[in-house]
């Protein structure tokens, strides 16, 4: 490009700085890689302006108004163009934000995690925002940008996808090593701890590229909505068992954790298509699980259904079946004799689970203990 060019574009050329529409930009590159001597350059408070030849660092400019003499900045002489008469100074020059940047926001699903709680696999998310700034312009540049003309919104796709992949990694390991319950984390209960784990993880990735994640702002762990729904009840009907059933009532209910979502999956009468039946997490997978176990589903006082221990039955004089109470034997169709004694007195029950026998029977039929006496 000939001198009087310069001169016939005006004088707004001799100024370098970076323009009012390019100032959310993290890293913006002067255009032109010709600038005469005696410019002025401008770099913004928030920022600094690094100087390269030949893909080398040549100078890194603090904030201010200067101009480009090499009489006042002895390292321009490497950057003088010896065709033009000392008049043009050859070098590219990157301006680079040190504020920090926030509202970044990111999301995506975690994978299913199990619940130490229930033992049930629920799929987790999450969600939130964060912020950034520059810490090391040059390796930003070097190591990340490159030396093409930069787009920002490449820096803060390329921060996302870190955030992202370490979020993901980190909440799910504190997930299982702490086992934390997922209804407990989901209420925010374990936030700072999340948070504290997340930004440490995150140092590692981004550091050698001179950025530092500052800050997580509405970090959200979710879960799925019928998923939450499962849980509440699960956790409501382990409660009542605690209270009603005694110890060994819950340890069989915990025993039968697959049955999750039975209770919807009998009100609907068993699997219709992909979510009718069973409904939630597990569809009609477990609807014979719990149902050996010495409970059964009973109404609660919103309609709902919970877990309740069975009621004691009747030995069936006619096939010795345990049977509930009434007028016929739900086994073989004849009718009940008043005299039929109730099982647990005729059988007893098992000394391992809690569970009734039927008589004559060697074994417990719930959990294949030797029957004792």
């Amino acid at each position: 490009m000939g001198l009087m060019n310069w001169f016939k574009r005006g004088v707004g050329e001799m100024m370098v700085a970076r323009p009012d529409d390019a100032k959310s930009q993290v890293v913006w590159k002067h255009p032109d890689p010709t600038i005469p001597m005696m410019s002025q350059l401008t770099v913004e408070a928030d920022e600094v302006g690094v100087f390269f030849r030949d893909g080398k660092i040549v100078k890194t400019m603090a904030p201010g108004r200067t101009t480009l003499d090499s009489s006042n900045l002895p390292f321009l002489s490497n950057l003088v163009d010896s065709f033009t008469g000392g008049n043009v100074l050859i070098t590219e020059v990157f301006f680079v934000t040190l504020r920090e940047f926030t509202g970044i926001k990111f999301g995506g699903r975690i994978g299913h995690v199990e619940d130490p709680k229930s033992g049930i696999p629920v799929e987790t998310m999450v969600h939130g925002e964060f912020s950034f700034r520059v810490t090391d312009p040059e390796k930003l540049i070097v190591g990340l940008v490159g030396m093409g003309r930069t787009q920002s919104h490449m820096v803060r796709s390329w921060m996302k996808e870190q955030v992202l992949k370490v979020i993901r990694d980190r909440t799910a390991e504190l997930l299982v090593k702490k086992k934390w319950p997922l209804l407990d984390v989901t209420s925010g209960a374990y936030t700072e701890e999340i948070e504290t784990e997340v930004l440490a993880g995150l140092t590692q990735h981004v550091e050698s590229y001179g950025l530092a994640i500052v800050r997580l702002g509405n970090f959200v762990v979710g879960i799925d909505e019928e998923d939450a729904k499962n849980l509440k009840r699960l956790y409501t009907d382990a409660a009542y068992l605690r209270t009603v059933g005694g110890v060994g009532q819950y340890q069989q209910f915990a025993a039968g954790k697959a049955m999750m979502g039975a209770g919807e999956g009998m009100a609907k009468g068993g699997g219709e298509g992909g979510g009718g039946g069973a409904g939630g997490l597990l569809g009609g997978a477990g609807l014979g699980v719990g149902f050996g176990m010495a409970q059964m589903l009973v109404k609660d006082h919103q309609g709902g259904e919970v877990l309740a221990p069975a009621a004691a039955g009747i030995v069936c004089g006619h096939c010795m079946a345990s049977v509930p109470a009434g007028a016929f034997c739900s086994s073989c169709g004849k009718a009940l004799k008043a005299k039929e004694e109730p099982a647990q007195s005729a059988a007893g029950f098992c000394s391992g689970c809690g569970s009734p026998l039927t008589p004559g029977a060697g074994f417990c039929g719930q959990c294949g203990i030797k029957r004792e006496g």
